[in-house]
């Protein structure tokens, strides 16, 4: 290769291309539905939960998704839940991973429920998917009110983003005044959660054409091709989840012994991007922009 094909395109400098930040590798080790019938270790009690956190630390996850069930296994919104879960993490961990919850409905809870989960929690980090906490425009002054008291109390939101139809909504309501921060997190989902979904890295292509420039993102995928989303993410500035929330398959096809797999199969791959891992003060200070 000659120096003229290796170097910038004409006018490019180095202000237009800046070095990638850290990245930011979040773990969601359980999610909603599955079970240990679907791996065996899955983890589901809180000192389950922590002793995976503790493992995704080591391997260089950042943050970890939590969701907490009932003594049924069924997913659960539950602000003593919540605080056992987090409580065993800390035990584990300190505070070297951000704790967010979720606030998923899973088609048992509304945005009223939602809401009052957070505000009884009051945790550190939490994710919202935009088309539940604010369905439609009755809904918008509830969750301006909610958004509003997080940005008081200094809780890390992510809004969750099923579509690029779903980004666009986020973008008018922050337009609006509705999505407070300086630089909201996003989190692109690649795919539904429906039985057999195979995610693949260019169902990232609605979401970042063009690439957002006025937010920080990150992304999670379904099955087997999860890494390489996580990886296409990764390089075009994102950050990524993954875990067995939705995926318990290695890049390779065979099935992750647990979750540390999954992440340390990003880590390596963002050596190859050179993009450093953050840990978790990095994070907070990337996701304190969004309050």
């Amino acid at each position: 290769m000659t120096d003229a094909a290796a170097s910038p395109s004409p006018g490019a400098s180095a202000a237009e291309t800046p070095e990638l930040g850290p990245l930011i590798v979040a773990v969601a080790p359980n999610g909603a539905r599955k079970t240990k019938a679907d791996h065996p270790a899955l983890p589901v009690t809180a000192e389950e939960i922590a002793a995976a956190a503790a493992a995704c630390r080591e391997a260089g996850a950042a943050m970890i998704h939590l969701h907490v069930r009932d003594r049924d296994g069924a997913h659960l919104l539950d602000a003593e839940a919540y605080r056992r879960a987090t409580a065993a993490i800390r035990r584990e961990v300190g505070d070297d991973l951000v704790v967010q919850i979720t606030t998923e409905s899973v088609g048992r809870y509304g945005p009223a429920e939602q809401m009052a989960v957070v505000r009884a929690v009051r945790p550190e980090a939490v994710s919202i998917a935009i088309r539940e906490i604010v369905p439609d425009e009755a809904a918008e002054p509830a969750a301006a009110e909610f958004l509003a008291w997080l940005a008081h109390e200094r809780v890390m939101p992510q809004y969750i983003l099923y579509s690029a139809e779903d980004l666009e909504r986020f973008r008018g309501l922050r337009r609006r005044g509705l999505i407070p921060g300086e630089r909201p997190f996003a989190l692109f989902v690649l795919g539904r959660y429906a039985r057999g979904q195979r995610s693949l890295p260019a169902d990232l292509l609605p979401f970042v054409n063009p690439l957002p420039v006025d937010i920080d993102w990150a992304i999670c995928a379904f099955g087997p091709w999860e890494n390489a989303c996580a990886l296409a993410a990764a390089a075009l500035g994102g950050h990524v989840r993954v875990g067995f929330e939705n995926n318990t398959q290695l890049a390779d096809g065979r099935t992750a012994p647990d979750n540390a797999a999954l992440v340390a199969q990003v880590a390596a791959g963002a050596a190859l991007l050179g993009r450093k891992l953050a840990d978790a003060a990095a994070a907070r200070a990337l996701l304190s922009a969004s309050v």
